[in-house]
């Protein structure tokens, strides 16, 4: 097999791409032959040693991606040789084959495509978990993504319009914006000019947003905050600006809002049977074409730190994925 190692975590430019043993699964993991992988804000943070998981050095990059079944280890039931299945692993998704526990996999449903499938758990898993299960977000309500153009953000507009809900897309360029309207986004914010609490004021007739999905941080933090309707749930999903803002609780006060965090892998880990019934609910919303990965661009598996310049250009629409 072939893979993109991590030997010292100073960033993309320390990858190397090496000639590796085949690995043969052990008990109660499945060995995928990769097929598809996507880029997470979260695998540059990896491979940077910023991340709050540090894995043992070396090793292989890529939390998500999707492809097919070549062996299954011992204790394994439900897979199979062949059949088309998608992970989310934490490491090991930039390369040809990977070994991972069956309890991370995700089967695929006939005409799933694996570029599509290597997008879609973390993005769509998170977004659901926020805006459903921490947000109990109800049709008629109003939802204001930030960053509302990158990979999460795609997500969250589709699930947030499934749901019933009206959408305020906010993203840092005009041609952002543009996209997450050809979304189903009902109105855009471009939050590189002009005053953005005026404009979520004007957007929402001085009401405010019920819900706002925030995987950005930094300084659009607080003035957001400030701008949250009555009983407003605000979702602290990342910090993809770099900085990790902090907030005068009497703001919480004042606005009776709630503060959210979002860890939907935790959630995964903690309760299972929820994380299956959710993923189940979003493959029959895939299947009926509510929801679908917005892929920016396809590149080939040995083109990762092309992929990763995309990423770090900040001009990313959807996700970057990369193929064997």
């Amino acid at each position: 097999m072939h893979a993109w190692l991590c030997e010292d975590p100073l960033g993309p430019e320390a990858l190397v791409w090496r000639e590796l043993p085949t690995p043969s699964p052990a008990a109660g993991e499945v060995l995928v032959a990769i097929k598809a992988a996507s880029l997470n804000f979260p695998d540059l943070l990896i491979v940077q040693g910023k991340y709050q998981i540090k894995p043992p050095l070396p090793f292989v990059p890529g939390a998500e991606f999707a492809g097919v079944v070549e062996a299954v280890g011992a204790g394994v039931t439900g897979f199979k040789s062949g059949d088309a299945v998608a992970a989310f692993a934490g490491t090991g998704g930039f390369g040809s084959h990977a070994c991972v526990s069956a309890k991370q996999l995700m089967p695929l449903p006939a005409g799933f495509p694996f570029e599509d499938a290597a997008a879609f758990i973390c993005t769509y898993a998170t977004s659901h978990h926020a805006l459903l299960d921490r947000a109990g977000l109800q049709a008629g309500e109003t939802v204001l993504v930030l960053g509302a153009a990158g990979g999460v953000g795609t997500a969250a507009i589709q699930i947030a319009k499934a749901a019933g809900a009206r959408v305020i897309a906010a993203a840092s360029s005009d041609e952002k914006c543009a996209q997450c309207m050809a979304l189903g986004a009902d109105i855009s914010i471009n939050y590189s000019q002009g005053d953005l609490r005026a404009a979520i004021k004007e957007a929402t007739g001085g009401k405010g947003p019920d819900v706002v999905f925030d995987p950005v941080g930094g300084d659009l933090f607080e003035p957001v905050f400030r701008s949250i309707a009555w009983r407003g749930r605000y979702l602290v999903i990342g910090f993809a600006q770099g900085q990790i803002p902090a907030l005068p609780l009497n703001l919480a006060l004042l606005k009776g809002a709630s503060l959210m965090g979002v860890f939907w892998g935790e959630f995964a880990k903690r309760e299972p049977a929820a994380n299956a019934q959710m993923m189940g609910h979003l493959a029959h919303w895939y299947a009926q074409g509510k929801v679908k990965p917005v892929l920016d661009s396809v590149l080939e598996m040995a083109q990762l730190p092309a992929a990763f310049a995309r990423m770090a250009s900040r001009q990313v629409i959807g996700k970057v994925v990369l193929h064997n």
